[in-house]
């Protein structure tokens, strides 16, 4: 069963807008989600607005913002309705989270972000890849989250200054504007929306109120984290009542005067590196000056006459998410139906092989030669499945990193954005764990990451996700940490057709692959897709973990082959945007409160 937040009920000129938008699409009988896989050879169209679908999504002619809070959602929509385009409101939608959402939403963090630039007249255009990921300071060593005895220290790499990467944020979101911003903005002007919530304050949401009680314990020891997001007298707030943020204000402010400089240098850097040196870290205002974010070619593929562009490294989900593609295309995976334990038995696989790659070759390719190409190749991918047994899970102690040499020739939160032109924007970033290492910069509003954790601390030992890492992920100085964000944009002849990806840790790249799967494979309208049970395997540990909904004999069957069956919390929250004949439509994950796609 899925469990469904209930939104607010549109009322005055937005109603009639949507009711109007839903009219259009019913008089144009708008084709969705299977419609775009019968022309890829795949299950039959079904209409956008079927009555066989238990879900459906919003529907917009010209422009749709899907983020995992609505204020922030909202913002992005009305600078697209205001003349901006995907990127305008991307940045804006950035910004906003980092007020309305702060467990995940950031100043103080990092990620990545996939661009599609729509070509003129027709053109196919060009898709880039931005990498905005934190860094370790240059005061940073191989060994320093190991204790006296060599071992890792978990406390030093999730709760001192030493998990704390200088942040990409502030420069990602502004390089993105610099280069690809309609002209129409200017960056303090995107950023004004995100200043007038923290000055004016908003009402706190169920879920901020929720998230605020389950980290009190860990906030409340940073002092100015407690005085943000607690009462004077040490009080939660409750659903409905206002939280100012008149720091972060003036820290955003800043920024918006003087760009990238009012963070990375002054006096918001230099509190930056007080901090994070008052918690036993090495970070410097030199450490903080030295940040750029970086330009880099996307990992690309092709699944059933679809183009996939994602991240590449230091993020591991473009590139896995391709190679785990390669590994089912071969199967006729419509046809064994979604949810069946022939598929999932496939997918997991598929998903092991995946994994055991990631903790072997995948690091900064700044520092590490990462084999991009031979482990998104097809012939790669078919002989990492020449062992696959349709009847049989094959455990995790048999499987192996594969070779891909021969064949060379993730707490967080995503938003999607497509607009009226077919520009496009894919942005997964975060602090890592919720409210990141706890711990806000004095008199700046800006809580800090623990995003080092992603490091290896010791080879073949997990992080707090679980995964196993080698030497290419080693800390070492002014190193980007792996990551498996997934920001990912997929393309019919040339031109986008969904915005997708996802919080979730390791799990983003098998929960940004399903929606993929669910619209290519399963003929599912873009909020099926979403609203879908999710299954993962990481290779290790050595087990499938499941959402609630898939059916108790499949599971049984999966058992029967080998397969160890773990029921767990829910995965991911993606935000979703598909481009349909004669408009788009949006999805915002269920699987969160108070998330929210929204189109004009």
């Amino acid at each position: 069963m899925t469990h469904l937040h209930r939104r607010a009920r549109p009322s005055g000129p937005r109603l009639a807008s949507l009711v109007a938008g839903v009219a259009l699409a019913l008089a144009a009988s708008l084709p969705g989600a299977g419609a775009l896989a019968q022309e890829a050879g795949g299950p039959p169209p079904a209409p956008i607005l079927s009555g066989r679908d238990r879900f459906h999504p919003v529907l917009a002619r010209n422009g749709m913002v899907s983020s995992q809070e609505a204020l922030a959602s909202t913002v992005g929509r009305d600078i697209l309705a205001a003349g901006g385009n995907a990127v305008d409101a991307a940045v804006a939608t950035g910004f906003a989270l980092a007020v309305t959402l702060p467990r995940a939403g950031n100043l103080g963090g990092g990620g990545f972000m996939m661009i599609h630039m729509a070509g003129a007249d027709g053109a196919a255009g060009e898709t880039h890849a931005l990498d905005y990921r934190e860094l370790a300071p240059a005061g940073a060593s191989r060994d320093m989250f190991l204790d006296e005895e060599g071992n890792a220290d978990s406390n030093k790499s999730r709760y001192t200054g030493l998990a704390i990467g200088v942040p990409g944020t502030v420069a990602g979101l502004a390089a993105a504007h610099e280069r690809f911003g309609s002209g129409r903005f200017t960056l303090g002007e995107l950023i004004a929306p995100a200043i007038a919530l923290a000055r004016e304050g908003f009402p706190v949401s169920d879920d901020l109120a929720g998230s605020l009680k389950r980290v009190h314990e860990r906030l409340s020891k940073d002092a100015d984290a407690a005085a943000i997001f607690y009462k004077e007298d040490g009080g939660f707030y409750r659903t409905g009542e206002i939280l100012r943020q008149p720091q972060l204000a003036a820290s955003l402010e800043r920024i918006a005067r003087e760009g990238i400089s009012g963070f990375y240098a002054g006096p918001v850097a230099e509190a930056v590196a007080t901090r994070v040196a008052a918690a036993g870290g090495s970070m410097s205002v030199e450490d903080l000056a030295s940040y750029e974010a970086k330009w880099r070619a996307p990992v690309t593929g092709n699944y059933r006459g679809y183009e996939i562009a994602s991240m590449p490294p230091p993020s591991s989900g473009g590139v896995h998410i391709v190679e785990i593609l390669n590994m089912l295309e071969p199967h006729d995976v419509a046809a064994s139906g979604f949810g069946s334990a022939k598929t999932m038995h496939l997918m997991a696989e598929a998903m092991k092989r995946a994994y055991a790659d990631r903790s072997e070759y995948l690091g900064d390719p700044d520092f590490v030669d990462v084999p991009v190409r031979g482990l998104t190749s097809k012939d790669y991918a078919a002989r990492r499945m020449a062992d696959f047994d349709p009847e049989r899970a094959a455990a995790a102690s048999e499987i192996r990193p594969g070779d891909p040499a021969p064949y060379e020739s993730n707490e967080t939160t995503h938003f999607s954005v497509i607009d009226k032109d077919g520009n496009a924007v894919s942005n997964t970033y975060t602090l890592n764990f919720s409210y990141g290492v706890g711990m806000v910069a004095p008199g700046t509003g800006i809580l800090l990451n623990n995003e080092l954790d992603d490091f290896s601390a010791k080879p073949g030992v997990p992080n707090a996700y679980g995964l196993i890492g080698g030497d290419a992920n080693a800390v070492a100085p002014r190193k980007r940490p792996l990551s498996s964000m997934s920001p990912t944009l997929v393309f019919r002849d040339g031109r986008p057709v969904i915005a997708t990806g996802s919080p979730g840790g390791s799990r983003i790249i098998t929960t940004t692959l399903q929606v993929i799967l669910n619209v290519v494979d399963h003929g599912m309208n873009i909020a099926e897709a979403s609203a879908a049970p999710r299954m993962h395997h990481q290779w290790l540990p050595d087990e499938i973990r499941i959402e609630e909904g898939f059916s108790p004999d499949t599971l049984k069957l999966l058992e029967g082959m080998g397969h160890t069956i773990a029921e767990k919390a829910t995965m991911g929250s993606t935000q979703s945007v598909m481009v349909v004949p004669g408009g788009l439509a949006g999805a915002a994950d269920p699987r969160r409160q108070g998330s929210l796609a929204t189109g004009y």
